[in-house]
């Protein structure tokens, strides 16, 4: 037992530990580089990272994709309006947004959220959920890297495909489904309007149920839906 203690501190063992950390950064730093390629072609249907994680814990989840064309373009528009309004301009960063958030965080302010449409497909694709400014950093130059490689309609297809819509609840058709019993392409303004804004809490947040604050920011997104024109531009 002390000979084997011997060998792991010894100064060959640290070098083989150190080698052997630096590769596995290596090759997790490379995997979403990797992946992002992978992704492109419309016949390749990931997954997310929480997907994983019920798959894993045995959970199972419910996710039945569904091609970009075979959805409503009003869900598209709504979650566009309610979560990105420039994400057919921007390059997966909203430098805007971003500035703001810096300078709430350095006056002291409560910050605001800046996620665009490409950081929270990268996220959901390769990273880890919950609030961490390592995550931050790590997200921003996967998600202008993946803006700069996917297209954009392909980019939002796998965002509506992978987000979180409910616990085990994957993709716009799974949700469409689940709380309002049709599919995706047939979804109405409303039902689209209420879908877009149960995104950012889709744990707390029901569609089918809403209550008054969801009612009313439904009600924005709706109104801005209708009104989207160059915004949305890049979906056409």
């Amino acid at each position: 037992m002390a000979a084997a203690r011997r060998g792991i501190f010894s100064r060959g063992g640290l070098r083989r530990w150190v080698r052997l950390g630096v590769l596995t950064v290596a090759i997790m730093a490379a995997l979403p580089v990797v992946l992002t390629v992978l992704y492109m072609p419309p016949v390749v249907r990931p997954i997310s990272t929480l997907m994983i994680k019920d798959l894993v814990t045995l959970q199972g989840y419910d996710r039945q994709w569904v091609a970009l064309d075979d959805i409503a373009p009003v869900l598209a528009h709504s979650v566009i309006m309610s979560e990105d309004g420039q994400f057919c301009s921007h390059r997966g960063v909203d430098l805007g947004e971003l500035k703001g958030v810096i300078s709430d965080a350095l006056d002291g302010e409560a910050t605001r959220g800046a996620s665009t449409i490409p950081m929270q497909t990268v996220k959901n694709l390769f990273l880890w959920n919950g609030r961490s400014f390592l995550r931050k950093v790590v997200e921003l130059p996967l998600a202008i890297y993946f803006d700069a490689l996917v297209p954009k309609r392909r980019i939002m297809e796998i965002y509506l495909n992978i987000a979180e819509w409910g616990p085990n609840i994957y993709g716009i058709e799974a949700a469409s489904q689940h709380y309002f019993g049709k599919p995706a392409s047939e979804l109405s303004r409303r039902q689209a309007a209420l879908l877009a804004v149960t995104l950012p809490n889709p744990a707390a947040r029901n569609p089918a149920k809403p209550g008054p604050g969801l009612r009313r920011l439904a009600t924005v997104i709706e109104r801005r839906a209708g009104k989207a024109g160059a915004y949305v531009q890049c979906l056409n």
